[in-house]
Parts: C-alpha cells; sequence; structure tokens
C-alpha cells in the first residue's frame, strides 16, 4: 500500500522539497539521480550485481549502481530521519520511502485515514554516567 506526502530532502550540497511515496510493499528507499546529484554526491554500491529491482511491468528489472546518504524531515516536525537512498534511472517517483526506513524510525502507515504517522518531537540525546568497578563510563540514551 502506498501513501504521498511532502517531505524535504536534506544532503550536503542542499535541500529539495519533494512528494515522496511512503510505499509499505518496497524493502529500500529509492530515489531518483536527478534528485540525489542535486543535493548530494552518491557512492558506488560496493556490489552493484546484487542491486536488481522488478518494476511493475512483467519481467522488467532495473539496476541500481550508487547509493546515497540523506536526511528527511517533515514540515510539521522538529524530528530528522535519516537513511541511505539507492538511486535507480527511470524511477517514475522522486523519491520512494521504503518498508526498511518506516520501520527504523516508527513511520506507520494508516490507510484508514490515509495518513502518515511519525514522531513530531526532536530526539534528544543525554549523556549519563555510569558507575562501574573499574572506574566511570559514558552513555549516549535517547
Amino acid at each position: 500500500m502506498i501513501l504521498e506526502h511532502e517531505i524535504t530532502l536534506i544532503g550536503p550540497k542542499g535541500r529539495r522539497q519533494c512528494i515522496a511515496l511512503f510505499d509499505s510493499g518496497a524493502s529500500y528507499s529509492i530515489i531518483r539521480p536527478d534528485v540525489a546529484n542535486a543535493i548530494a554526491t552518491p557512492t558506488p554500491l560496493p556490489d552493484p550485481e546484487d542491486w536488481v529491482f522488478q518494476t511493475a511491468l512483467a519481467g522488467q528489472t532495473m539496476q541500481a549502481t550508487q547509493v546515497v546518504a540523506l536526511n528527511f524531515r517533515f514540515e510539521d516536525s522538529e524530528a530528522r530521519f535519516t537513511d541511505e537512498f539507492i538511486l535507480l534511472d527511470g524511477s517514475s517517483e522522486e523519491v520512494i520511502i521504503g518498508a526498511t526506513t518506516m520501520q527504523k524510525w516508527g513511520i506507520k502507515l494508516d490507510f484508514e485515514a490515509e495518513q502518515i504517522n511519525y514522531r513530531k518531537t526532536a530526539e534528544k540525546l543525554r549523556l549519563i554516567q555510569l558507575a562501574l568497578t573499574a572506574g566511570i563510563a559514558l552513555s549516549i540514551v535517547s
């Protein structure tokens, strides 16, 4: 199942607003190369022969050769989300947020209400001290 939502993609070279498809049937997050290259510098996949995707057309496949790490945000949220996006030539959509990314960040699709549920506040990290027999250690918790 698929829902759409406007997001802002953020990379080292800039930002880009786009309509993202949130697709529970897609394992990975996908981005069109023109979108990725405008805001980041993609890197080659170490084993591109393993990154072949089937399309909606029977028997047609697309091979990925590059990946890019990007942040993305929702307009009404302080939270920052991040993941790797696989570049696919010929994709009809600018960006697809796949199930792996949604699971990682607790993004839920509510198909009855036709809405996407996500964290609205920024994650806060704090340092705590743990007493150990050999001394004091610092740990980051969220």
